[in-house]
């Protein structure tokens, strides 16, 4: 015989909210993998040019999301466990390990929200020093460091579909390759710049990583209260 009443409908609520937490472990962990992996985002941050490699900050954050996705679900099966069970002992674990997972959250928001704008700072900077290097080998007779450029820029303007830091630049670049110069541009044509593709591409999946966490942190408050509402229904249950 267990607890009964409001305390009981508690107990399968917080079941209801694990499970919810466990499924959300595991679509975190699927997202965070695919961030990983997505072919834009890795082609970009795989590239090296003369010994330099592409800036790596943003897989620091996917690579805490694989972690985080990984944590939530043995913690989420702790917490469904200890319900069912009735267990004071893995409530009491299932909360601590809650707390420390929203502290970390809360902190890896933080560091985010400070940061939000340094991952595609960092790549346009990294792009801009390749292209500036191409284009002015491009007037010398420095074949091989003209050749490791461009190979460089062709795979950003073929992912992202651009060319050139702006306007007047995609111009220019468009323009050295039908003298045969270089051949840098998407064969078929493009004259949106690559810094407003980079934004696009970084900021768009950091907002997710936004949306994902906030979600979390919601269905993670929730847990806290009704774990520590079962826990003290057990303790002042008669049965125990």
């Amino acid at each position: 015989m267990g607890v009964e009443g409001c305390t009981k409908c508690i107990k399968y609520l917080l079941f209801f909210f694990n499970f919810i937490f466990w499924l959300a472990g595991g679509v975190i962990l699927g997202v965070a993998l695919w961030l990983r992996h997505d072919p834009n985002t890795s082609n970009l941050l795989e590239l090296e040019f003369d010994g330099a490699h592409a800036p790596s900050t943003f897989y620091i954050s996917v690579h805490i999301l694989i972690a985080v996705g990984a944590v939530m679900m043995v913690v989420g099966f702790l917490g469904c466990y200890g319900a069912i069970q009735e267990s004071q002992c893995l409530l009491g674990t299932f909360f601590a390990c809650l707390v420390i997972l929203f502290a970390c959250e809360v902190a890896a928001g933080i560091w985010g929200f400070m940061h939000k704008e340094t991952v595609s700072k960092e790549m346009i900077n990294y792009y801009d020093s390749v292209y500036e290097k191409a284009m002015s080998d491009t007037l010398t007779t420095d074949l091989s460091k003209r050749q490791a450029a461009a190979s460089v820029l062709k795979v950003f303007h073929d992912t992202l579909s651009c060319c050139g830091k702006g306007h007047a630049t995609s111009f220019l670049t468009q323009m050295t390759d039908k003298l045969g110069l270089t051949d840098i541009c998407p064969s078929k044509g493009t004259s949106v710049n690559c810094h407003s593709r980079i934004s696009e591409l970084f900021t768009d999946k950091i907002y997710l990583i936004g949306i994902a966490a906030l979600v979390v942190a919601v269905i993670m408050i929730f847990e806290m209260i009704f774990s520590m509402v079962l826990c003290c229904g057990i303790r002042n249950s008669p049965v125990y």
